[in-house]
């Protein structure tokens, strides 16, 4: 299972999904309040535990009671939170989210976000991005080669931005939420896989105090991409995650 980042789509996971397909069946769902996903649940307030519940809705539709979790940014906290609930063979954490050090990492990643979310329906912007270096220099919080997006579908990242619903209330709960508690023990194998040029949430303000709270967890650098890799470098992504996936499925085949 693919789980992408807030403001996002399961568009995100386009450049590698081909690829994952060859050696794995897999589901790639929106998540709730986002472009395409379900819609909010009246009276359930706006937080990662909501979307956690909304996966594993998710899962139990597909008749999938634990998978292999994929998750990049938010979909790598909510990744992290299946693993409490025995949803989890096996995680890849791309960059996750969750893991900020003081309130004011965290104030900086939500004024960014309310700045992209304002800026993504401007019509001026969107044309603008019609130009290679011009989706660069936009998508340079995000992405290292930002470049590499498609024109086509640049429009439907900005729409997607745009439209997610819950954005700005979750954002507003994460403080409250306190990012991703600590284990005692992790029950499935997780790497953690941070990209190397991260803008968005850096290593050192983000990711260093991870390694308290997942005991056990495989730690590696992904070289050269951005907060979401997956457009950056594709292949980069795809090792990372088969990696485990391969090491799991041996240990599961009897000798």
């Amino acid at each position: 299972m693919l789980l992408h980042g807030a403001s996002m789509s399961a568009r995100a996971w386009d450049p590698v999904r081909p690829a994952l397909e060859a050696h794995h069946e897999v589901l790639v769902p929106t998540m709730a309040g986002h472009r395409g996903g379900a819609a909010w649940p009246d009276g359930t307030p706006v937080g990662v535990a909501g979307i956690v519940d909304d996966v594993e809705r998710v899962m139990d539709a597909a008749g999938m009671p634990t998978a292999h979790l994929v998750g990049n940014s938010l979909g790598g906290w909510v990744a992290l939170e299946l693993v409490r609930r025995g949803r989890a063979r096996t995680v890849v954490a791309l960059s996750p989210a969750g893991g900020w050090g003081t309130r004011w990492d965290l104030r900086v990643l939500v004024w960014t976000f309310r700045l992209g979310s304002a800026l993504a329906g401007s019509p001026t912007l969107r044309a603008a991005a019609r130009r290679s270096w011009v989706r660069r220099v936009l998508l340079s919080r995000v992405l290292e080669r930002g470049d590499r997006v498609p024109t086509a579908d640049v429009g439907e990242l900005f729409d997607d931005l745009a439209g997610c619903v819950v954005l700005h209330e979750l954002l507003d709960r994460a403080a409250e939420h306190g990012g991703v508690a600590p284990f005692d023990d992790l029950p499935c194998p997780v790497r953690v896989a941070w990209s190397g040029r991260d803008r968005l949430i850096p290593w050192r303000r983000h990711g260093v105090g991870l390694r308290e709270r997942l005991p056990g967890a495989e730690f590696v650098r992904l070289p050269r991409v951005g907060h979401v890799p997956m457009w950056d470098d594709p292949d980069l992504v795809v090792d990372a995650v088969l990696g485990v996936t391969a090491a799991h499925r041996s240990l599961e085949t009897p000798a």
